[in-house]
């Protein structure tokens, strides 16, 4: 298990010539995918999009929204995986930040299917269940508590380890994990009937063990 865990830290540490997963400067513009790159870039140098006049409705909970969302099939499938289905499928609310597909295609070859087996079950529901945050939490509110927290607000995750959370350079919600690496927010308040997911660009890891 541990040694599981080390190939996905290793892969995510911003050490040397980059990383795997972890995030760098701005390159594009917002809401759209970075070229690629053995990094991704954060959302771009263009001013923030506007908020829109209406929220859509839930359609779903936050495991069908996943399913629904062509790019998080990789972290839907994961959620089944590791067990977290029912949980995700609760009553909540919850505040889910969705690392997509590309993030989890940048971890090392065979990595995935590691934290996929059975005897990994434990870690990979540590790792998903540091992406989820008790109560729903929309965009402008964690922004609010970021204000409210001189730049920074600090979320306490259902894996017990806190998430950071600031505003990036072009005025994004940037998650910082215990190991100092980033992920951005390119889309914010999907709507579920048990809470709200963000859509990220990259993984965050807890430490384990």
């Amino acid at each position: 298990m541990l040694k599981t865990f080390a190939i996905l830290v290793s892969a995510t540490a911003l050490t040397g010539a980059g990383a795997a997963i972890a995030q760098t400067a701005p390159q594009t513009t917002p809401m759209q995918p970075a070229p690629a790159q053995t990094a991704p870039a954060a959302p771009g140098q263009a001013a923030p999009m506007a908020p829109a006049t209406a929220t859509p409705a839930a359609t779903g909970t936050i495991v069908q929204v996943l399913a629904a969302t062509p790019d998080r099939s990789t972290l839907a499938r994961l959620v089944t995986t590791a067990g977290l289905t029912a949980d995700l499928s609760g009553p909540g609310p919850f505040t889910v930040f969705a690392p997509s597909n590309e993030a989890f295609s940048r971890m090392p070859p065979g990595a995935l299917d590691t934290l996929s087996k059975p005897e990994n079950k434990a870690t990979l529901a540590t790792i998903l269940k540091y992406h989820v945050v008790p109560g729903k939490v929309t965009a402008d509110q964690l922004k609010a508590q970021i204000a409210a927290g001189n730049g920074t607000a600090t979320l306490t995750t259902l894996a017990g380890q806190p998430l950071t959370a600031q505003l990036g350079p072009n005025g994004n919600i940037m998650l910082t994990d215990v190991n100092g690496q980033k992920a951005y927010v390119d889309k914010a308040d999907v709507q579920a009937t048990n809470g709200v997911v963000h859509l990220t660009n990259g993984i965050n890891v807890p430490k384990i063990g």
